[in-house]
């Protein structure tokens, strides 16, 4: 079976963004260059853990290569929303992470989901062939963002992520505009 690497080295725009209103909302990640735009769906909690490691893979590449990281996002920030039309190229399973000494970038990679279950294995563990399909034959968007652009990644992801509906001051759970069973209530409305 083929697959697509839909690369961008670097994109014009690369963002994190939803579609529809909150409780019922769709993430995706969007990059567009070169005439071309791709948009993939992904979880509310992958958008935030992606921010958080990107955050974190900034500061070790500061602090083990030296690499010069700004303080804060210099550019305005990206407010706009998501590029039109969001045709869903494919729903994320895998996202991967590096740090590129040579170019002092930041690479991206988002996999599709698979067929196959992800394994975690322990330590003394042996992996078995299989017939699945492997990594390799999935479709994925690779992205290359410079430290600066990533600082401004990481600012709209945390915006977005934060942008839904607001916390029960009990329980933390959303809070939904038709209203909240409360495990704190015992399920009852207050």
């Amino acid at each position: 079976m083929t697959h697509q690497v839909h690369a961008f080295e670097p994109p014009e725009r690369f963002v994190a963004g939803t579609v529809g209103p909150p409780g019922e909302r769709t993430f995706f990640l969007q990059a567009r260059g070169g005439g071309r735009l791709v948009s993939v769906a992904l979880e509310k909690v992958q958008v935030s853990l992606l921010a958080e490691k990107l955050e974190e893979l900034l500061a070790e590449a500061h602090r083990r290569f030296g690499v010069q990281l700004p303080e804060g996002v210099a550019a305005p920030s990206d407010n706009d929303p998501l590029d039109t039309p969001v045709d869903e190229e494919f729903r994320v399973g895998t996202l991967g992470l590096a740090f590129d000494v040579d170019t002092a970038t930041v690479v991206i990679e988002a996999i599709a989901t698979g067929e196959t279950e992800a394994v975690e294995l322990s330590e003394g563990d042996k992996v078995e062939e299989t017939d699945e399909e492997p990594d390799d034959d999935l479709d994925r968007l690779r992205v290359r963002i410079s430290p600066e652009a990533a600082r401004g990644f990481i600012e709209r992801a945390r915006r977005v992520v934060a942008a839904g509906r607001p916390p029960c001051p009990l329980c933390g759970q959303p809070l939904d505009p038709a209203g909240h069973l409360c495990p704190r209530h015992n399920g009852y409305h207050r």
